[in-house]
């Protein structure tokens, strides 16, 4: 008998077959412990939150830096982040918005797309969880090898730091006396590279037509870290470019499928052999 198969990147991977009907439900043989999962989520976070502080202090060689970076997206003839700033400032409310994006929708939304893949597609959840700590975890590597200012921060750049003057902002006046976060990592820039997983996770978990609209979310923040001077071009290529390695050495893991068949005793007789 002919069965219905879902699509390769498709969860749920368990399939009980009705009389005339194949129902398919999640399968919880991939989902690891909530409370593992958890402490594991909230250790890697608080690891890479205390090591990022470690860079803090390198003021001058973060400026050193800053220039090295401006300097090479000129000799590369990329655009100036300024361009994006000046569409942002057309408009108050604009820039507001873009702010607002910046500071609260980092977070939530990777969290948001951790739980629901946890709930609704656990091989997905584990494969984009190794990915997303694989690619901190070379972003800290860099960030305490190569402290950077941000454009905002550097005067050739001629930026405004848009959180300052419009508001909200998650940094202090000063990076000296932040003790929340460490302003000199911005390369490369996590806003990016856990948004464009974020959609690429999406993307691979589920298979509606519309499933490429997820691009937007890493386009917009792009233009966000951009048009608000808090980063540079090169740090979302820099970004990507450690996300494609990631990617490449974990691979989203085979289903392991299996097929429970249940049969009314008003169709089939005890006798028929089982298929």
């Amino acid at each position: 008998m002919e069965s219905r198969t879902e699509p390769a990147e498709r969860e749920p991977d368990v399939a009980v077959r009705e009389p005339d009907t194949t129902v398919r439900k999640p399968d919880i043989s991939a989902r690891p412990p909530l409370v593992r999962e958890l402490l594991l989520v909230v250790g890697l976070f608080l690891v890479y939150k205390f090591g990022r502080q470690l860079a803090n202090g390198h003021t001058g060689e973060a400026f050193r830096n800053a220039h090295r970076v401006w300097d090479a997206e000129r000799a590369l003839r990329l655009p100036g982040e300024g361009t994006v700033q000046d569409a942002l400032l057309s408009g108050e409310t604009l820039i507001h918005v873009a702010n607002t994006y910046y500071a609260t929708v980092h977070f939530p939304a990777t969290l948001l797309f951790l739980v629901w893949l946890y709930a609704r597609r656990p091989r997905h959840y584990v494969w984009s969880r190794r990915v997303l700590a694989a690619l901190t975890a070379a972003a800290l590597v860099l960030h305490l090898g190569f402290p950077l200012a941000p454009p905002r921060m550097l005067d050739a750049a001629h930026l405004v730091d848009t959180a300052q003057v419009y508001g909200p902002s998650v940094y202090a006046a000063k990076p000296a006396t932040d003790t929340m976060a460490n302003q000199f990592a911005a390369m490369p820039s996590l806003h990016f590279g856990w948004a464009l997983m974020l959609a690429i996770g999406m993307i691979a978990a589920t298979s509606t037509r519309w499933r490429w609209l997820w691009l937007l979310h890493p386009l917009f923040t792009l233009l966000v870290v951009v048009g608000t001077a808090n980063h540079y071009w090169l740090d979302a290529l820099v970004a990507t470019a450690l996300l494609g390695i990631a990617l490449a050495v974990i691979r989203l893991p085979r289903p392991a499928r299996s097929l429970v068949v249940r049969r009314s005793d008003a169709t089939r007789s005890e006798s028929e052999p089982a298929p």
